[in-house]
């Protein structure tokens, strides 16, 4: 995907999270292109997954890549479930389901595995829906931190 097509997703990712909670993705307001800047040097992970039934990443920032410890092409189109170790899954599930039911949930950590089967904590976790103008699902995305906030 081309960097212009790849910044139009990241602007549709933060459109649909500013419909849900009437702020837009966490960013310095003296950045020049905050697109830009959210996916290669926010401080904090932004992740999309599809709505297929068993969602596949479609976009990760470059924090979120070094959480997991995935580069790019193999972030996208991992199965987003693989994000959580077999006995964090069914938690990850209930929270999928509450933002499926209200649009966006806030508040959430829990832990998460990287590539090696490392787990690490995430804290102040936002996960939305994405949907598009025409109120039809495409997936859900997170924002979450690496240190409590």
């Amino acid at each position: 995907m081309n960097s212009e097509k790849w910044y139009e997703l990241i602007k549709k990712i933060d459109d649909c999270f500013l419909v849900l909670s009437e702020n837009h993705l966490p960013c310095p307001e003296d950045v020049v292109d905050r697109y830009k800047w959210l996916d290669e040097e926010a401080n904090y992970s932004i992740l999309a997954h599809d709505n297929s039934v068993d969602p596949i990443f479609i976009y990760a920032n470059k924090f979120a890549l070094s959480c997991f410890k995935y580069r790019l092409d193999e972030m996208l189109f991992l199965p987003s479930r693989f994000s959580a170790s077999a006995s964090n899954r069914t938690e990850r599930e209930q929270l999928l389901k509450t933002v499926t039911q209200n649009g966006i949930a806030y508040n959430y950590s829990g832990g998460r595995i990287d590539k090696s089967g490392n787990s690490f904590t995430i804290y102040d976790g936002i996960v939305w829906e994405l949907k598009d103008q025409n109120g039809e699902k495409w997936g859900q995305a997170v924002l979450f931190y690496t240190e409590k906030q």
